[in-house]
């Protein structure tokens, strides 16, 4: 049974009219934690796609990208992202619920607000409330500093692009250094360690883009060192 259909399940055996939020609570304790995992990222993608006002169809497409959801289980998905999407408010429970479970992996985080940054300029546009959805999410995550502006430049379209940011490092680092930082960022974002470190394999497609502009970085730099 797909992650989809565990949750339309959970959503059917509850009482009609109970929140989402109640729903989650159902769905806490192992061996639900991927469903609570999933249902708690379908939300903030939902809320995410609502903060500058409305939910538009490149913003779901975007969902869409990074959740790659069978035709047998739309349903289901849907009446999650749906019930979601009314309004932002209580994105932070869901992102609270999220850190607690991957407090110890910052990685797990990461890969989520890459997925939300991927959802907020879908629609070709990085709005303020947008912005300051992200930098509350991340602040939740504990995510704040050097490891948020990494994220912001490989995605917002006017964040001046450095290739120091994207792979977390200072300009002045020795070159020996990045290159420690470049192969442990490739290491840690690799699909099969991604699935090793419990990440739902609906996720799993978060780390292509994570991969290309770590790897663009890395080549931008080494360009720049004297021969």
């Amino acid at each position: 049974m797909s992650i989809w259909s565990r949750i339309s399940q959970a959503l059917a055996a509850l009482r009609q009219g109970e929140s989402l939020a109640t729903v989650f609570e159902h769905l806490r304790a192992p061996p639900e934690r991927s469903v609570a995992f999933t249902i708690a990222v379908i939300a903030l993608a939902a809320k995410m796609a609502k903060a500058d006002g409305q939910v538009t169809r490149s913003e779901v497409a975007a969902f869409r990208e990074v959740f790659h959801i069978a035709t047998e289980d739309e349903p289901g998905a849907a009446r999650v992202f749906n019930l979601a999407r009314t309004d932002v408010a209580g994105y932070e429970v869901y992102a609270g619920r999220i850190a607690a479970m991957f407090r110890s992996d910052k990685t797990v985080l990461c890969d989520l607000m890459e997925g939300l940054f991927h959802i907020a300029i879908a629609d070709g546009t990085y709005h303020p409330k947008e912005d300051a959805f992200l930098n509350d999410v991340a602040r939740i995550f504990g995510i704040e500093g050097t490891r948020f502006r990494a994220l912001r430049t490989r995605y917002v379209p006017d964040a001046e692009p450095d290739p120091y940011a994207v792979l977390g490092v200072a300009p002045e680092t020795p070159l020996p250094e990045i290159r420690k930082a470049w192969r442990a960022l490739v290491r840690d974002s690799h699909p099969d360690r991604m699935v090793a470190r419990g990440l739902p394999e609906e996720a799993v497609k978060m780390s292509e883009k994570r991969l290309i502009a770590i790897n663009r970085a890395w080549e931008e730099i080494q360009g720049k060192a004297p021969a």
